[in-house]
């Protein structure tokens, strides 16, 4: 069993198209470039999309090794700057009705690579679903991504309101994205505190925001990361300014630090 401390982030948003796996791959890497060890699990199960975005292909998913037919490492595959991806599965919906034994193989499959890991970021798909939840809910840091639309800001909203009151999550790491000026970050920021400072009793901080950058775009129809095609450019620096914050974010001494807890919570929430 490891005993190695692992920070696991999950990326999450409310709603789709506010860039969750952009920041999710690119946070990655940075972090990677600090000499950090990062694994990216997509678990975005019907749509796996971190391999699209970074044009990479893989034959094996988590749903082999709950078949106990390969160990995670064999499923793992190398990203940009020595990143690792777990490839999601539509299968691994089936995570909800996993039997005793394929429970403990999952956890075992994660204790395997815990002393290998510093930083687990997990690649939520968007919406309120219970397997989002139940991600969300077994991280120990929660980064939601808004955009300035009113939808993100509401979805947002929703998601916080649920994870507070339903799953006693209190923290929230906030993160601005695609913005025009810092200005309109905090403003943005601003806007969802509004509504949590009135209504949830929640932690909220403001993490900082990654401009509208057409290098984003540029690097995305190249299939790669931007801080790795474009490692000049205004999004590049805000996400590698985000990695440090990451970094300063205080380890977990307890048990819940390590993977195992992850993922036995994770499965003890999808199973209930």
């Amino acid at each position: 069993m490891s005993r190695h401390p692992v920070q696991v982030i999950a990326v999450t948003g409310g709603k789709g198209g506010v860039g969750k796996s952009n920041v999710s791959v690119n946070l990655a890497i940075a972090l990677a470039e600090m000499g950090r060890r990062v694994v990216v699990l997509d678990a975005d199960l019907g749509l796996a999309n971190i391999d699209v975005l970074l044009g990479i292909s893989s034959n094996k998913t988590i749903e082999n090794v709950l078949q106990g037919e390969c160990d995670l490492r064999e499923v793992m595959v190398r990203g940009p700057g020595g990143i690792r991806i777990v490839p999601a599965s539509s299968g691994t919906q089936k995570l909800s009705q996993l039997n005793s034994m394929e429970h403990a193989g999952l956890i075992q499959a994660f204790s395997d690579i815990g002393d290998d890991v510093d930083v687990l970021i997990v690649d939520t798909a968007a919406g309120i679903s219970d397997t989002v939840m139940s991600f969300v809910r077994a991280a120990q840091e929660v980064l939601m991504v808004v955009t300035d639309e009113p939808t993100s800001i509401t979805d947002a909203y929703a998601q916080i309101k649920l994870l507070n009151r339903d799953y006693g999550v209190f923290r929230f790491r906030i993160i601005a994205n695609m913005v025009r000026s810092p200005q309109e970050g905090n403003a943005l920021f601003g806007k969802l505190t509004k509504v949590t400072d009135r209504f949830l009793d929640v932690a909220m901080q403001y993490v900082g925001a990654i401009p509208q950058d057409d290098a984003v775009k540029r690097a995305v129809q190249r299939q790669k990361a931007v801080v790795d095609a474009y490692p000049r450019s205004k999004a590049a620096t805000a996400f590698r300014a985000l990695a440090k914050k990451v970094d300063s974010w205080p380890l977990p001494s307890t048990p819940r630090g390590h993977l195992e807890f992850f993922v036995d919570r994770l499965v003890q929430e999808t199973g209930a």
